[in-house]
C-alpha cells in the first residue's frame, strides 16, 4: 500500500529545529566537560588544596559526573511545568538553565564552584530532551512522527561533534575556561523558540485535564511500565555517562603509554568523540525501520547488545594492547557509539506509553530519575580509576548492566503499530 507522505506545517519545521538545535547544544554542552577534565582538575586541584595526582584527577572526575548527574535526576521538575504550562515554555526554560550555568563554570576558581555549576547546569540539561521529545511526538503527524523522534536524538550527538570542533579551535590553544564559555551560547536559541514555535494543538486540547501528572504515571495500569522505563533509562545512563564520557581521557592514557608526543593526546580526544559522536548519529538513523521490523523492545535489546559487546573490547581488549591500541580502540569506539543511539529508543517509545495529560512527567520521570542511581555508578568508576589508576577496567565493567537489560527488555510493553494515545 502506497502512502503519500504528510507535509509539515511551519510550525512543525520551526518547532522541530527549536528541537535539535536545543539537544545538539545540549549535548555541545554535556561533553565539553569530558573534553576538558583533566586540564581542567589539573588547574583547579591545587587551588582546592588537593594533589594534582592521576588518581586525584579520576577520583574527582567522577565526583563532578556524579554531581552532574544528580543535578540531571533533579530536571525531574520539568515534566509537570512541560504537562501544567507547555512544552515550549518548559523547553526554553531547560535551555536557559543549562547555557547560563555552564557559562559561569568558566569563571570557577577552585573544583567545587565548578561542581556547584555542573550541579545545575545538569538540572537544564537533564529537561531538555523530555521537553523536545515530547513536542516533536505530538506535534508531528503519525505518519512522521517515528523518523522525527529518530531525527531530533542525532541533535544530542552533533553536540558531541560541535564540542569536539571547539576544543580543536578553542580548547587546544586557549585552554578550558573559555570553553565553558561557549557554553553559554545555547541561551540566544530561546529568543527563536519565543517568537517562532507555538505549543501544539494536543496539548492545548488537554490541558485543563491535567492535576496531578506524577500521580497518574503510578496508577496501576501504567506503574509497571514507569518503572521498567526508569529502569531501561538507568542501564543506558551507565554506559554512557559512567563509561563512554572516558573516552577523551582514554585516548590521552593510551598516547602517553605509548609514548606519543603529549601534544597528540588532545588532539586524538577530539578525533575520539567525532568517531563516536558520527557513529552515534548512524546509529539513530535506521532506528524508525528497525523499530517497526523488530519492535521498540527488539531494538533497545539490539543496541543493548552492541553496548554489552563493544564496551569490553574497547576498554577491557583494546585499550591494553601492546602495539597499534589507538587504531583498535578507535575501531571499537565506532561500534560503541553505533549502540549509544539506543537512547534513541526512548525519544520514540516513552511517548507512546503514556496519555497527553502526563506524558511530559513520564519522559522526565523516566529520563531523570535513574540519574540518581547513575550518580552512584559514576562515582565508583571514578573510585576505580583511582583504585587501578587506569580507566580501562573500571570502563569495561560498565557492560555488565546491558548484559542485564536484556533480560528486562522482554517485560516493557510493546508499541509497534499503535498511534501517539491521547
Amino acid at each position: 500500500m502506497v502512502t503519500t507522505k504528510v507535509r509539515l506545517t511551519p510550525n512543525q519545521v520551526r518547532g522541530f529545529w527549536a528541537s535539535w538545535g536545543g539537544w545538539a547544544l545540549d549535548g555541545m554542552d554535556s561533553f565539553i566537560y569530558a573534553l576538558v577534565l583533566v586540564p581542567a582538575l589539573r588547574e583547579l586541584l591545587p587551588k582546592s588544596g588537593i594533589a594534582p595526582t592521576p588518581g586525584n584527577v579520576g577520583l574527582y572526575g567522577g565526583l563532578l559526573f556524579a554531581l552532574f548527574l544528580i543535578g540531571w535526576g533533579m530536571a525531574i521538575v520539568w515534566g509537570p511545568v512541560a504537562d501544567k504550562f507547555g512544552r515550549v515554555r518548559a523547553l526554553m526554560l531547560t535551555i536557559l538553565c543549562y547555557s547560563l550555568f555552564t557559562f559561569l563554570a568558566g569563571f570557577g576558581e577552585n573544583v567545587w564552584e565548578v561542581a556547584a555549576c555542573r550541579l545545575l547546569a545538569g538540572v537544564g540539561i537533564g529537561g531538555e530532551w523530555a521537553m523536545g521529545g515530547t513536542f516533536v511526538a505530538e506535534e508531528w503527524p503519525e505518519e512522521r512522527r517515528k523518523m522525527g523522534a529518530a531525527l531530533m536524538h542525532t541533535g544530542y550527538y552533533f553536540g558531541f561533534f560541535l564540542a569536539a570542533l571547539a576544543n580543536h579551535f578553542v580548547g587546544e590553544a586557549r585552554g578550558w575556561r573559555p570553553m565553558f564559555l561557549l557554553g553559554g551560547a545555547p541561551a540566544l536559541l530561546v529568543g527563536f523558540i519565543f517568537y517562532g514555535v507555538s505549543e501544539s494543538d494536543r496539548w492545548k486540547a488537554h490541558v485543563q485535564r491535567v492535576r496531578s501528572p506524577f500521580r497518574t504515571i503510578f496508577r496501576p495500569q501504567l506503574r509497571r511500565r514507569t518503572l521498567l522505563n526508569a529502569a531501561y533509562v538507568l542501564i543506558s545512563i551507565i554506559g554512557l555517562w559512567a563509561g563512554t564520557v572516558y573516552v577523551p581521557t582514554a585516548v590521552t592514557e593510551i598516547a602517553a603509554r605509548q609514548q606519543l608526543p603529549a601534544a597528540l593526546g588532545p588532539r586524538l580526544g577530539t578525533y575520539a568523540t567525532v568517531v563516536l559522536s558520527l557513529a552515534t548519529i548512524l546509529g539513530c538513523l535506521p532506528l524508525p525501520w528497525l523499530a517497526e521490523r523488530v519492535g521498540r523492545r527488539g531494538s533497545l535489546a539490539a543496541y543493548f547488545l552492541l553496548m554489552a559487546v563493544s564496551i569490553p573490547f574497547s576498554f577491557g581488549i583494546a585499550f591494553y594492547l601492546p602495539h597499534h591500541a589507538i587504531k583498535w580502540f578507535f575501531l571499537g569506539l565506532f561500534f560503541l557509539g553505533v549502540g549509544g543511539a539506543n537512547f534513541a529508543v526512548y525519544t520514540l517509545w516513552l511517548p507512546e506509553q503514556y496519555p497527553t495529560e502526563c506524558r511530559g512527567s513520564a519522559f522526565a520521570f523516566a529520563t531523570s530519575v535513574g540519574r540518581f542511581v547513575g550518580a552512584g555508578f559514576t562515582f565508583l568508576v571514578g573510585a576505580g580509576v583511582s583504585h587501578f589508576h587506569t580507566v580501562g577496567i573500571p570502563v569495561s565493567l560498565t557492560a555488565i548492566p546491558f548484559v542485564l537489560g536484556l533480560l528486562l527488555t522482554p517485560f516493557g510493553l510493546e508499541t509497534v503499530g499503535r498511534p501517539l494515545p491521547d
